[in-house]
Formats: C-alpha cells, sequence, structure tokens
C-alpha cells in the first residue's frame, strides 16, 4: 500500500542555499533507500512537501520531519491512499518558489499553504512541478 502526505512547515531560521541543500541530499539519499518520492516546495520563508511511499516509511519520515530543527509549525495537510504517484521521477525535487515567479503571481496570488486545505494545496504543487523545472 502506498500513500501520499502533505504537509506545510516554516523555515526555522534563515532559508539559505546551504540549508535547502542539506534537506535535499538528506532527501534524496534515505528516500531512494525507502522507496519514496516526492516534490519540495520552498517559499518565503516556508516548506510545501509532498511525499509519496509505502505508509510505514511515509510516516516515519513525517514523524522525523515534525520534529526537525530546521523546521517548525509542522502542519499536515493532507493523507490519502494511493494507487499511482504522482512524483515518481525523483526521490525528492526542489521547486524554489518567488514571489515574482508569474506562476505564483498570476495562478497563485493568494496562495498560503496554512489556510489551504490539503487538495488545493496538492494541486498547486502539482501544477508548480509541472510548470518548473526542478533543480
Amino acid at each position: 500500500m502506498i500513500v501520499r502526505l502533505l504537509y506545510v512547515s516554516r523555515s526555522n531560521g534563515p532559508q539559505t542555499t546551504t540549508v535547502t541543500r542539506s534537506i535535499l541530499e538528506q532527501a534524496q539519499i534515505h528516500n531512494a533507500a525507502q522507496g519514496i518520492t516526492g516534490v519540495l516546495c520552498q517559499g518565503q520563508g516556508f516548506f510545501l512537501q509532498v511525499l509519496e511511499g509505502p505508509r510505514s516509511a511515509v510516516n516515519a519520515l513525517y514523524g522525523h520531519i515534525a520534529v526537525d530543527m530546521r523546521h517548525k509549525d509542522v502542519e499536515l495537510l493532507m493523507f490519502e491512499d494511493i494507487e499511482e504517484r504522482r512524483f515518481s521521477r525523483w526521490s525528492m525535487a526542489l521547486i524554489k518558489l518567488s514571489d515574482q515567479d508569474p506562476m505564483v503571481k498570476l495562478q497563485h496570488p493568494e496562495f498560503d499553504p496554512y489556510s489551504a486545505s490539503g487538495p488545493p494545496s496538492h494541486a498547486a504543487a502539482v501544477a508548480l512541478a509541472r510548470q518548473q523545472p526542478a533543480h
């Protein structure tokens, strides 16, 4: 059984390239070994992440993220059983969101992951993954 989990968190400190690279490198190594795929969207002071994979592995990873000192205000937005992955190509892709990005400004100008429900946040992540190259 595979599941999809979507959460949002705030960065606990500045979102430097070093911090983001550390998160991404650890995720890519760990996730590949655990059969987890997904995408990490980094916005202005927040992270929106979709994780897909075996239920026990995704649950364990989310538990680790919830206590990771690089994150604060971690909130679960969606958890569901799935039959097909949306992000099967990436052990973890990174999409950097900018307030100046036309996709963000025109299609999601009011996007606030803390006030949005899970399905619209997931749809935004999928749309952003399609529109922007993953780093």
